[in-house]
């Protein structure tokens, strides 16, 4: 039937889970929490408290509006009641849309002594492709919102889902994901949770097929939960789905403020069991060496395959690449021919990372990129988790790249070089 409801998992490493079954159900059908939306949890005076989207869009034709705030609480996390004397709707009297109220994340702001709402909303002036903003209220009991000025409104964006706020060091995070400009979980920073919001250079943490990505801290690490897109028709150009399988990600604060995101060290540690490799050449020269693997590319490609790929495995290399290097990466899933295959790539004159297939249906030259810096002569360690159809690769401990692995579901792991010389160490297969 219609909508949708929260369901209740515990982990404590991000590789076993406990499922807890329903917390929060789909109210009956009429009802504004048809589609229970996503929203946020907090404690106060020890008792929970989920802030959430009642979502039903069947009720803009009768002129309700189609989203509002809705609450319920616990005193465990795990039996909810409903409040049925909340709800909260957008002030169409304040300049804010009326179907657009949704993705409430509450926090407690020190400064004004006050409780705080992020919400995903829109602006009812301007384009409207960028009437997208961060709304704000504030309520001194968790009771009574008083509706603000947006939080931030940079007339960019058709909507800011998926608000989340957080205190890092010296600085503000607001994180949003957008689905106008690049379909992606991003970032602002500042000095004061009310701004001025700066963009980083790179001010998201992965591709677009990682999305709706919220965080959660356990006091002295921060995590972000976001989901890999599955694709329409399970193949690798079909379009992304609204949902997908959970890929949490730890985020670091580089020296510069800017987030880096890498592998929770229980996720790496879960791949304990060493697999053989074997080298053998397809194209071009190949030497191996005590723990390296090396390629003299100049001027042409070189290929070599290293055994087969399970269907989920942790692999880890060391790429180093020369002034000559045009590009380098690791194969997956690769035909024995190295024919047909996926390839993690390496661009240094492009300074990024790149998701590639062969071959490529139509025009589209690869599947996604993120950038990563480059150096010649300085090593870049890759961390690639594969899961099925999910593929997450870690750079450096700084950049992931996470999409979906359809259309060659089994086949080698294998080595790549383009140009120059490269030096390929510390390659590992790892299983559970």
């Amino acid at each position: 039937g219609e909508g949708t409801p929260w369901w209740h998992l515990i982990t404590e490493d991000f590789v076993t889970f406990e499922d807890l079954g329903e917390a929060l159900p789909r109210g009956p059908i009429g009802s504004q929490d048809v589609w229970v939306f996503t929203g946020c949890v907090i404690e106060h005076n020890g008792i929970f408290q989920i802030f959430y989207t009642g979502h039903n869009h069947h009720l803009a034709k009768i002129g309700r509006p189609q989203q509002g705030v809705l609450h319920a609480t616990s005193p465990d996390l795990k039996v909810w009641t409903k409040d049925p004397d909340f709800a909260f709707f957008a002030p169409t009297e304040n300049g804010y849309e009326r179907d657009d109220w949704r993705d409430p994340f509450v926090f407690w702001d020190d400064e004004a002594e006050l409780w705080g709402m992020l919400l995903a909303a829109r602006k009812t002036t301007g384009p409207a492709h960028t009437r997208g903003c961060t709304g704000y209220a504030t309520s001194p009991d968790l009771k009574t919102w008083t509706v603000q000025e947006p939080l931030w409104a940079p007339d960019q964006f058709f909507t800011h889902e998926c608000p989340d706020l957080f205190k890092m060091g010296d600085w503000w995070y607001l994180v949003f994901s957008e689905f106008s400009d690049r379909k992606q979980t991003r970032y602002r920073m500042a000095r004061n949770p009310h701004g001025p919001w700066i963009a980083p250079a790179d001010d998201a943490l992965d591709t677009r097929a990682w999305y709706a990505a919220k965080s959660a801290s356990d006091g002295r690490r921060r995590f972000f939960f976001g989901w890999l897109a599955t694709r329409d028709g399970e193949k690798d150009d079909g379009g992304y789905q609204w949902g997908g399988d959970l890929v949490v990600h730890e985020v670091v604060q580089r020296p510069d403020g800017t987030l880096a995101a890498h592998i929770p060290d229980t996720v790496a540690a879960a791949f304990n069991t060493p697999q053989p490799l074997s080298l053998t050449p397809i194209l071009g020269p190949w030497h191996a060496g005590s723990g390296s693997i090396t390629t003299e590319a100049g001027g042409r490609n070189s290929t070599a395959i290293l055994g087969k790929m399970p269907e989920e495995c942790l692999i880890e290399a060391t790429i180093t690449v020369d002034a000559g290097t045009v590009a380098a990466g690791l194969l997956l899933r690769a035909s024995d021919d190295t024919d047909t295959h996926y390839e993690v790539r390496l661009e240094p004159a492009r300074q990024r990372i790149v998701m590639d297939r062969w071959p490529r249906p139509g025009e589209q030259a690869f599947i996604d990129e993120r950038p990563l810096a480059i150096e010649v002569g300085k090593p870049i360690h890759l961390r690639v988790l594969v899961s099925g159809t999910n593929l997450v690769v870690y750079a450096d401990g700084k950049i992931a790249l996470s999409c979906r692995m359809y259309d060659h579901r089994g086949g080698t792991l294998g080595l790549s070089a383009q140009g120059g010389t490269v030096c390929f160490d510390d390659l590992a297969k790892k299983g559970i």
